[in-house]
């Protein structure tokens, strides 16, 4: 049986690849997970009072006090119910899967691990494949990533490398249009569209993307706001935005 600090290392970044997993908390996240990647479920943990609510699961299951509970998890309010899950290979490598899927997300230096795990989630819904990212990003399998993910994190591929623009450049090799969300890109308008495949690429709220990525891309483009009101969109509404442009078939 593992000792509690175990889990609770799972917080460090160093730690979950070192040991291989990361926790994921709540029930809406638990029980997407057992939807999406039951395989990859190694444990589940649980309050006393949880688990008499969470119905039966076909994996180990180990019960702890609200107390016990508590020092492991990082959300301020636990709902006594985890699950310790295997990170998926290859999430930290720079390697494309060999069905990489038609629409792909890049992200370049996006910090804030709320942003980087609501991107994910919105990559999930909208039916992208996979998530590069640069590794200064965020780690996507972090707790607030998680959190922010909403359990989607096992509905895509991962790849966070410090070889993002190569595979950008393997990608553009096979055929996908890379576009670019940049402040001095074409403005767009609701009915604009560009064929699938595509990569859509964004960068930090702070710098944007690197000089290298723009050069690499097809398109460059803009979300139209009212600069009088507000500065900027926030990076996950700006990819939102996009993702849900570049949604479905297209001609």
């Amino acid at each position: 049986m593992k000792p509690l600090s175990w889990y609770k290392d799972l917080a460090a970044s160093r730690k979950r690849r070192e040991y291989g997993f990361f926790l994921v908390e709540g029930k809406r996240a638990v029980d997407q997970i057992l939807e999406t990647a039951p395989s990859r479920i190694e444990e589940i943990l649980a309050t006393e009072t949880a688990s008499k609510t969470t119905g039966r699961f076909s994996y180990e299951m180990r019960i702890l006090t609200d107390r016990q509970f508590k020092t492991i998890c990082t959300s301020k309010t636990p709902q006594g119910i985890a699950a310790v899950v295997r990170i998926p290979e290859k999430s930290y490598e720079g390697s494309l899967p060999k069905q990489a899927g038609d629409r792909l997300l890049l992200l370049d230096g996006v910090q804030d691990p709320g942003n980087v795990g609501a991107l994910i989630r919105t990559a999930s819904a909208f039916d992208y494949g996979g998530v590069i990212m640069s590794e200064e990003c965020a780690d996507p399998f972090s707790p607030k990533a998680i959190q922010a993910s909403a359990g989607s994190i096992m509905s895509v591929w991962i790849r966070r490398t410090d070889r993002y623009r190569d595979m950008a450049k393997e990608l553009k090799g096979r055929g996908f249009r890379l576009v670019a969300a940049d402040v001095k890109g074409e403005t767009i308008t609701p009915g604009y569209r560009l064929p699938l495949p595509c990569v859509i690429m964004l960068g930090s709220e702070g710098s944007g993307l690197s000089d290298d990525l723009l050069a690499l891309a097809d398109k460059k483009v803009q979300i139209p706001i009212n600069s009088c009101k507000a500065e900027s969109l926030n990076v996950a509404v700006s990819g939102a935005i996009l993702m849900f442009l570049w949604n479905g078939n297209q001609t």
